[in-house]
């Protein structure tokens, strides 16, 4: 009999040992589905099951393995199981972009997005929950209930991807879909424990181009070796959409293999770029404690301020556009949504689109700014991934029967260093380095590099997963 199947075991190495028939995809689909029965009433990860379909494509995956001529006619991840944020559609699976308004029809057609995950051999294993239009950082809605963080149930595990990183921290998916708009790869991930990358603005294209190219689609996961290979199925030439890079030259996932250079000038950013909100001690040691990693293997720390513009200038910049992100999601019943974003929308109505247009100017030209500074003075940018601790469930509602847009500035802190990425289009990645002692609680480390520059940003990410390694820890929940 063979030893039951380790749920923690990276989706690479799954899919391998899928290829040397080591282990079947129904085995594996099964041990995932059983762990979602046993966590996911507590921890809320997922809002759409179909196990009967699971279970099909597992079998039909599983048959494809006994068909092969060769482990090498397989597809990168043939038979490994992967949930979709259900902010994308799913051919037959609802959308319901975490909103009562949202309705139940089933999707006609699957996002390019998912189209790459199935031609890549991925068994869709259901749909994780996410904030109401993905508009902030956590999940806790009327809609799809309140999703919790498996390393203390009384805490956020972050957004929106938000059952994306419980998923995957908790042992019910190897790795798992998430969309990143203002930080909602990385929030999770730094929340939860693990490596979330976004990628360069057009690398990875859906369906449109959402909130003017700020989102983009990625995955949370626990090695940097599942990212960089998951990034290769995504980052694919796309003929349909509005703007789409040719596809890669080389492998990202082989990037990962090869030492980066040496002496890379790296920068660091632990002030808030938002005046006015303060920053962790936890989070601050986090950053600390990867650049003395980056110091012993060769590279410099260099003093160089990134120039970032004065906070009203971003803040409303980034605001003109976000306000507006709803417009592009056509919702079944929109007097439905939650009340923060009933503000939102009518904040964006009430800007003309001669307004809208001088925002997005300004937005591009801030961003030149920064993006200018940055390849000037460095390498890569370090950072915290939040400037808090995962908050206490429930923490945003402060003063949101005044105002619902509290809901929003009370998030300020979850998201102030992620969403300058956003706005500058970066590379940036979410790594496990660091974990409180006083609340047992991971702590993430932002890293970001230039514009395409992903290969550097792995080859970064894996020197320092190597340096102070994550694997071991696992969340008590489960």
């Amino acid at each position: 009999m063979r030893a039951p199947i380790d749920l923690f075991t990276p989706a690479v190495e799954l899919a391998a040992a899928i290829r040397r028939k080591e282990v079947s995809p129904v085995e594996v689909a099964d041990g995932f589905l059983r762990r979602m029965d046993a966590l996911d009433p507590r921890l809320n990860a997922f809002c759409h099951r179909a196990d009967d379909e699971v279970r099909k494509a597992a079998a039909a995956a599983a048959d494809a393995v006994v068909r092969a001529a060769s482990p090498d006619d397989l597809p990168p991840f043939h038979g490994v199981p992967l949930p979709v944020k259900d902010l994308i559609d799913v051919a037959g699976w609802p959308t319901t972009y975490g909103s009562a308004g949202g309705g139940t029809a089933p999707a006609t057609v699957s996002d390019p997005v998912v189209r790459r995950f199935m031609d890549a051999g991925f068994v869709l294993l259901g749909k994780t929950t996410t904030s109401e239009l993905g508009a902030v950082p956590f999940t806790e809605s009327a809609a799809l209930g309140i999703s919790r963080n498996p390393w203390d149930p009384d805490r956020t595990p972050g957004g929106s991807s938000s059952g994306a990183g419980v998923a995957v921290a908790a042992g019910m998916a190897p790795l798992a879909h998430a969309e990143d708009g203002g930080g909602s790869i990385r929030i999770p991930a730094s929340c939860t424990g693990l490596v979330g990358l976004k990628p360069t603005r057009g690398l990875v294209s859906g369906e449109i181009v959402f909130v003017e190219g700020l989102a983009s689609s990625g995955v949370v996961s626990r090695t940097v070796a599942d990212t960089a290979a998951a990034l290769d199925v995504l980052a694919r030439h796309d003929p349909g959409a509005w703007w789409s890079p040719p596809s890669p030259r080389g492998s990202f996932a082989a990037a990962t293999t090869v030492e980066p250079p040496a002496g890379l000038r790296i920068g660091a950013l632990t002030d808030s770029p938002v005046d006015g909100i303060g920053v962790d001690p936890a989070c601050v040691a986090a950053v600390e404690g990867t650049l003395r990693a980056l110091e012993s293997a060769g590279h410099h720390v260099v003093d160089t301020p990134l120039p970032l513009p004065p906070t009203d200038e971003l803040v409303t910049a980034f605001t003109t556009i976000w306000n507006a992100g709803g417009a592009a999601i056509e919702l079944a019943d929109p007097e439905r949504v939650e009340p923060h974003n009933r503000a939102l929308r009518e904040a964006a109505r009430s800007t003309d689109s001669w307004a809208y247009v001088e925002g997005v100017r300004r937005t591009q030209q801030l961003s030149r700014r920064i993006v200018e500074g940055f390849l000037a003075g460095f390498d890569l940018l370090v950072t915290p991934t939040m400037a808090c601790l995962p908050p206490r469930i429930g923490a945003w509602r402060t003063g949101v029967d005044e105002n619902p847009l509290a809901a929003l500035l009370n998030s300020y802190p979850m998201g102030v260093f992620t969403s300058v990425f956003n706005v500058t289009g970066q590379p940036a990645i979410s790594l496990p380095l660091h974990h409180d002692e006083a609340t047992g609680l991971p702590v993430g480390v932002q890293i970001v590099a230039a514009p395409w520059r992903e290969d550097l940003l792995l080859q970064v990410a894996r020197t320092l997963e190597l340096a102070l390694p994550w694997s071991g820890r696992r969340p008590p929940v489960g």
